[in-house]
């Protein structure tokens, strides 16, 4: 399952709803105090109410009201689900789905009590029409009764069949929104939220150290993550475990009910079982893993810079560990600062690893910064703005390139006067892919640029970038900075768009590559080095088929994930970990004519 958004309302500083939509990879940028900490323990609260758990004072104080409300919706939603032996259904046909297709769960918290009780809802487009607006409800021999007053020729076993035939039968079911409650759910309403439950992602929250107690819970230590991601991958044998608990205690209960029937006919018609598998928070606590460093110290006892830097190599590893791995459960990692007490090295790697991690079709990641350096690297399309509105002053949560110059202006962003060349490519796997193949020719020959690090050249991405880009883009055109364009051999439209650029008198430059695309400078060595596969590459498609696609196909046959990745997911696959892979070697085998040298030749000329 995959988290579409997220809302709060009368949670703490919101006391209006708020809705955040969510990607891949999101940022929560804005001031301090703002509220970006107050979403991600909203999330953590729906999810676990482990380490943060909602209180009485948790209700926002001007509302006059002491119910909270989290709402998260998903997709990428089980395709099946199975009720009884035999009885299987869709979130689809429960109609459990809102106008989009999604599922929409809510959940209050009262907080007028010390300790909040929490009530669950799937918030859907329901039938409300007169007598089949509670089927969930009823048991089998409820839905048999109905069918037999309907005369409906559907069998009597199966309670979705006979829910199905009831709301057929009806002209018009008046759909509309409907909370419908499963925390306290009779019937078929219980056993679906039973199945829902084990999908729902796991959340991983890291918060900023903001106490260095001794006693305080190394809340940084990754191993809580690694646990439940353990646990996720051997999700089926807990469901096996669960069933057999609860068919045997079925199987008890019916014997129990015989016997005290012999006894006292009259004493109970039925005695039934109210089975309540563990949670996912349960399974956690059953296992305690820490960790220690040099001579036994643990790690929670060393300074926040040692505790930070063991986190930005958890993320690196784990980047790296999901791309070999298949993992059936998605995770979404949400991590507060992560730029705190870290080297601005250790910032890129962090940023690199949280945009591979957010490349893995099962995961997503979620950041709240309000750091100047590291919010100018993130991508355009992964920043949410939390600001007052201007009239209500009212928090609120904007997204959109419109929002980067109040993002610019909110934070401190700067443009960076060392440049002198902005390089113009398509998108972020170009800006990647160019990087690495620097990175390479520049340890072999140092007269050529390595564009990861010279800071003479600044990436523009016409299709999509980060805050720093755009900045950059925005303040430095009116200063005369020169420009140089690349672009993918594949457009004949690029042809003009470069014949315009070289037109120019003020020493601009533009070409296409002679390739297909960038890709096709990759070497069959360093996508094997990075995936395990072999992929043949070639400078243009064969029969229809690019490398990405050849790429995607070969991956996903190996992983075994059935259905192949989309090209641009495959795409930043290649990207983030084949091309920096390459060798100054390869890549000569691969441009014979010294196309991407002449590039940087070309670049560094400009700088200059």
């Amino acid at each position: 399952m995959r988290l579409e958004s997220v809302s709060v309302k009368n949670f703490r500083c919101y006391e209006h709803e708020v809705e955040v939509k969510l990607s891949d990879l999101t940022t929560l940028v804005g001031k301090n105090d703002i509220g970006k900490s107050t979403l991600l323990e909203a999330l953590e609260i729906f999810f676990n109410s482990d380490l943060i758990s909602m209180e009485s004072t948790d209700a926002n104080i001007r509302s006059g009201s002491t119910d909270v409300q989290i709402t998260c919706t998903f997709s990428e939603l089980p395709s099946k689900l199975t009720l009884d032996a035999g009885a299987e259904t869709t979130l689809a046909d429960e109609f459990l789905l809102n106008p989009q297709g999604h599922l929409k769960i809510r959940k209050i918290y009262g907080c007028a009590a010390k300790k909040p009780a929490t009530e669950i809802f799937i918030i859907a487009n329901h039938p409300t029409a007169q007598s089949v607006d509670n089927l969930l409800e009823l048991k089998e021999r409820e839905l048999q009764a109905k069918v037999k007053e309907l005369k409906l020729d559907v069998a009597l076993k199966g309670n979705p069949g006979m829910r199905r035939a009831l709301w057929a039968a009806i002209q018009d079911l008046e759909l509309a929104e409907k909370a419908i409650p499963v925390s306290k759910p009779k019937e078929d309403v219980k056993r679906i939220w039973e199945q829902i439950e084990p999908h729902l992602p796991i959340f991983a929250l890291f918060q900023s150290d903001r106490s260095s107690k001794d006693s305080d819970d190394e809340v940084q230590s990754p191993m809580k993550a690694a646990v439940s991601a353990a646990l996720a991958e051997v999700q089926d044998d807990i469901a096996r475990i669960q069933a057999r608990v609860r068919d045997k205690a079925e199987e008890i209960a019916k014997h129990t009910h015989r016997a005290l029937m012999t006894l006292d006919p009259n004493l109970a018609s039925e005695l039934t079982p109210e089975f309540t598998p563990p949670t996912a928070a349960k399974w956690l606590g059953l296992f305690s893993v820490g960790l220690t460093t040099d001579d036994g110290i643990p790690l929670n006892k060393r300074g926040s810079g040692v505790r930070r830097l063991v986190l930005v190599s958890f993320f690196k590893a784990e980047a790296e560990r999901r791309l070999k791995t298949s993992s059936r459960r998605s995770i979404i990692y949400a991590i507060e600062e992560p730029e705190t007490a870290q080297h601005p090295n250790n910032q890129r790697i962090l940023i690199d690893s949280f945009k591979s991690l957010a490349e893995d079709s099962g995961c997503q990641v979620i950041l709240t910064t309000h750091s100047p350096g590291f919010a100018s690297e993130l991508p355009q399309d992964s920043i949410r703005f939390i600001c007052r509105d201007a009239v209500t002053n009212w928090p609120t949560v904007l997204s959109g390139v419109d929002v980067f110059g109040m993002v610019a202006d909110a934070l401190g962003v700067t443009p960076d006067n060392r440049v002198k060349v902005l390089l113009c490519v398509e998108g972020p796997n170009d800006i990647s892919a160019l990087k690495a193949l620097s990175k390479a020719l520049h340890s072999q020959d140092p007269t050529l640029p390595n564009l990861e690090i010279d800071q003479r050249f600044a990436f523009v991405s016409l299709g999509g970038g980060t805050l720093g880009h755009w900045v950059n883009t925005n303040y430095l055109k009116g200063l005369g900075r020169r420009e140089a364009h690349i672009y993918d051999g594949d457009v004949a439209d690029y042809a003009n768009a470069v014949t315009a650029i070289n037109a120019r008198e003020d020493g601009s430059w533009g070409v296409q590559t002679r390739k297909h695309e960038m890709e096709c400078y990759l070497h069959s060595d360093a996508i094997e080095a990075a995936f395990g596969v072999r992929v043949e590459v070639n400078d243009h498609p064969v029969d229809g088929k690019t490398t990405p696609v050849m790429f995607a196909e070969a991956y996903t046959a190996y992983r075994g994930l059935g259905a192949p990745m989309g090209e641009k997911k495959a795409k930043q696959h290649l990207a983030r970990s084949a091309f920096p892979k390459m060798t100054a070697a390869m890549l000569d085998n691969r441009d014979p004519a010294g196309e991407v040298r002449g590039w940087l030749q070309k670049l560094s000329e400009m700088a200059n």
